[in-house]
């Protein structure tokens, strides 16, 4: 087994603290290569068998997306220690034993029964790493993963959820939480390249490229520190208070302001968004100023928040892919829902329009911020930026789309 100074040795510097770190809550975001991943595998693998009684949960947003990340850095992990022979593992189900004690478990963060009926053959599940953090889109769900980890541990364990990941925003909730606020319990470190040892000449070339070519991206990629997603749909937006009754008072008998309410359906995995607008037409304006966004929200829930929020009586436009869901709106109150048209093309067309005007949005549409900041362009296999939209982020912005669909219906095209 080795000693503590020779595993130091083998991570390398940068992550001293990290290594020493017990408290409760240990967050790293980091630029590319910056070893934050290898060097949680490394510390995992040389823990686990410093502690035979400790169990770790490796959890990211989706389950499909662990075997080629935390499995496989873990795997490395054990190869680059030369203890393979102390260590099965296996594929179907995911999973990792150690010969003379504990197990890594793997899970998708949406799999809710199965993180709450984790049982531990020998010892305790004291440790959680979730990879790439940032895709836990809600709190709420990572409050629930965080109390999975509880229970009396013996001597020399400790309870801990380790959280690594790229800084995409600034909006996320994990800056405000563990940046911002952080506490006593909490080691929020940001690295990057430079720690890197194990990087080559050819590696350190490429990002003083990026450094020289694009300042603004190296900030993220290169040094870790927040920034917004590459290749975003819009960058036309600012967040602004406005008083919208003053606004409001604008549109009083003019043709130039329309109000504009748009509505994307989702269920378990994809929230509910509705996105509330007010648009100046002549002054190519959109106003954002409200928003709902939930889980889980039947028919019957989504009627009664919009009726709540006082927009029961509105124009609203929702996706034409659910005509069942309009139907049973229409009849439990929301009398003025209507399906938006759709045609060729018809996301790029609503795409263009929006980006020809300015997006204003008001500081309390926290939600609208993090999808519009965050709603980015495809790469096709060799790195080139496509049209298509990504399918993350999408919500409110496909809610936005629909609810301009009155103020593009007298134009060419539909959307």
């Amino acid at each position: 087994m080795l000693e503590d100074k020779d595993f130091k040795e083998i991570i390398g510097g940068g992550y001293d603290e990290f290594c020493d770190f017990e408290g409760r809550y240990r967050v790293v975001k980091g630029g590319r290569a910056s070893k934050k991943s290898k060097t949680a595998a490394l510390w995992y693998i040389y823990n686990m068998m410093k502690h035979p009684g400790a169990n770790l949960l490796a959890v990211r947003k989706v389950y499909n997306s662990l075997k080629d990340s935390c499995f496989t850095e873990l795997k490395w992990a054990i190869d680059r220690l030369g203890v393979a022979d102390d260590w099965k593992c296996k594929i179907s189900p995911l999973e990792m034993s150690y010969s003379k004690g504990g197990k890594i478990f793997f899970r998708g963060l949406y799999d809710a029964m199965r993180l709450a009926s984790i049982t531990t053959e020998r010892g305790k599940l004291c440790w959680v790493w979730v990879e790439e953090a940032f895709e836990i889109d809600r709190e709420d769900d990572f409050n629930m993963l965080d109390e999975s980890v509880r229970g009396k541990l013996p001597p020399g364990l400790f309870k801990q959820l380790t959280l690594t990941f790229n800084p995409w925003s600034g909006t996320h909730w994990l800056k405000r939480r563990f940046f911002d606020k952080g506490g006593e319990n909490v080691l929020a470190l940001t690295t990057n390249h430079e720690t890197n040892e194990w990087l080559d000449e050819e590696d350190k070339l490429l990002f003083e490229r990026v450094k020289n070519d694009n300042p603004k991206r190296y900030k993220v990629v290169g040094l870790g520190d927040w920034g917004v997603a590459d290749g975003l749909v819009y960058e036309n937006w600012e967040s602004a208070e406005f008083d919208l009754e003053k606004v409001r008072a604008r549109i009083s008998g003019s043709p130039r302001f329309v109000s504009a309410f748009g509505l994307d359906f989702g269920y378990t995995n994809d929230p509910s968004a509705l996105c509330c607008m007010l648009v100046d037409i002549t002054g190519r304006i959109i106003y954002v100023f409200d928003e709902m966004y939930g889980f889980g929200m039947s028919n019957r829930e989504i009627a009664e928040r919009i009726t709540a929020m006082g927009y029961g009586k509105e124009r609203i436009y929702a996706d034409s892919a659910e005509p069942k869901s309009i139907d049973e709106l229409r009849l439990r109150g929301l009398s003025r829902i209507d399906a938006a048209r759709k045609g060729a093309d018809s996301v790029n067309h609503g795409i263009q329009f929006i980006q020809a005007h300015k997006i204003v949005i008001h500081p309390r549409c926290v939600n609208f911020m993090k999808e519009v900041s965050n709603y980015s362009f495809t790469t096709n296999p060799l790195g080139f930026r496509t049209n298509i939209p990504s399918g993350k982020y999408n919500h409110l912005m496909d809610a936005m789309r629909y609810g301009l669909n009155q103020v593009i219906a007298g134009m060419r095209f539909w959307f």
